[in-house]
């Protein structure tokens, strides 16, 4: 009896929870590209925050083992991929890390391995792009030599109790046998359950649409906010309203970043235009989504003018940067543009994030500070722009005590009391 040993291809917000939930059953090995995430992770510290040094450091003294080095992994015989999939400055798929990777087990590829997607991708890649770079590199023939399947990532950021284990997981294989095998694996560490579907196309196109659902929904969303702030109506006490009938499905305006949500349509929509189709009601939320960013700005600008504030040189205070609350992930977080759009302005910007560290940062038009409570200075702005636990602790006094004379509170999530605007 074949005894299943596991590598896990890239260890950020997805591969590490997976690696981890596996060891527990079985031999696994998480490998990652960047030799700085390992010397991190062997020495406990997931700077992630999706798993907590104790956890690290138990796993790693029940078996589980980090490394950067290809060779410690050739003796596995299922490898799970779970790098990103990005998109470039014209929005299109970037399979980069995708290719790179599929080369990389190309080279250590074995006869009866299995190699199982996670990346989201629009359907088509696994069999059309990462299956003949497998066979290319490894020059072994695809469902007589090795076999592939695709079970998309389930894993939200910084939730601590939707975790990897506790969400049904989608699966798919290369042949029926082999997708009962993939099925298998995942079914015995997901308590949620499994859904086997029928190829891998759909399991790939079931993800896709997941994010791509939720895009258009907060898009709705957003529209009608613009249009109830230009009435002057609150957005907040419409929805509540609207949300006394049974069906009315619940969403709140607001920025729509992350690696999910405002990158996946994409993918969806690259695929579509590929075949002739132009898909616009998804592309039609994307520019609203997009813009969020824009008019926020714009209307914090108003703001300041109407409370007799100077907009060149004014000192504004953005408060948080991560794409959502109590996670430090920044990836696409759309509170960056919203920055670029106040520094066109000529304002003098200070952001305060206490899930993020300063070496995170990349961005140079504007200052990273400390808590700003504990600070002298005074802002002409301020914005909440994430609903970070930290925040939602504040009372409105706090920010008046760090604002100037006549404060000009812009809240983005619903958690100030009595702002000066709230979206």
């Amino acid at each position: 009896m074949i005894i299943d040993k596991i590598a896990v291809i890239g260890l950020g917000y997805v591969g590490l929870p997976l690696a981890h939930a596996f060891s527990e059953k079985y031999e696994v090995t998480g490998f990652d590209i960047a030799q700085w995430r390992i010397d991190e992770l062997n020495n406990g510290v997931d700077r992630t925050l999706e798993l907590s040094e104790e956890q690290v450091n138990e796993a790693i003294s029940s078996g589980m083992k980090f490394t950067a080095d290809l060779h410690e992994i050739a003796d596995c015989n299922i490898y799970i991929v779970t790098v990103p999939t990005p998109i470039d400055s014209s929005n299109r798929p970037d399979l980069t890390p995708l290719i790179k990777s599929s080369e990389s087990v190309g080279k250590v590829l074995k006869k009866d391995d299995i190699v199982i997607y996670e990346s989201t991708v629009y359907p088509g890649v696994t069999e059309e792009v990462c299956v003949p770079i497998l066979e290319e590199i490894s020059g072994l023939k695809f469902n007589e030599d090795f076999f592939a399947g695709y079970s998309p990532e389930r894993i939200n950021p910084g939730d601590k109790e939707h975790t990897v284990t506790k969400i049904l997981k989608v699966t798919s294989g290369s042949t029926p046998e082999i997708a009962v095998k993939v099925d298998d694996l995942y079914k015995s560490i997901i308590t949620a359950g499994t859904h086997l579907a029928s190829s891998i196309k759909v399991a790939e196109a079931s993800k896709v649409i997941e994010n791509t659902q939720r895009d258009v929904n907060i898009a709705l969303i957003n529209e009608l906010a613009l249009i109830f702030d230009a009435m002057g109506i609150d957005t907040t006490e419409v929805i509540n309203a609207a949300a006394t009938k049974w069906n009315f499905i619940k969403l709140t305006p607001g920025l729509v970043g992350g690696h999910c949500i405002g990158v996946d349509p994409y993918y969806l929509t690259h695929k579509a235009q590929e075949l002739g189709y132009k898909p616009n009601l998804i592309l039609g939320a994307r520019q609203i989504n997009n813009s969020m960013s824009k008019y926020i700005a714009e209307r914090t600008i108003k703001e300041m003018i109407a409370h007799d504030k100077k907009v060149k040189g004014a000192n504004v205070l953005v408060m948080g940067l991560t794409f959502k609350e109590d996670c430090p992930d920044i990836r696409n977080s759309k509170v960056f543009d919203i920055l670029n759009e106040l520094n066109d302005y000529g304002c003098s910007i200070d952001a305060y994030d206490p899930w993020i560290e300063a070496k995170d940062i990349t961005q140079n038009n504007f200052t990273f500070i400390s808590d700003p409570l504990k600070s002298d200075k005074k802002y002409d702005a301020v914005i909440v722009a994430v609903g970070h636990k930290q925040f939602k602790e504040l009372k409105r006094s706090d920010y008046d005590n760090i604002s100037t004379s006549e404060p000009v509170i812009i809240d983005i999530k619903g958690i100030v009391d009595s702002p000066t605007w709230r979206l």
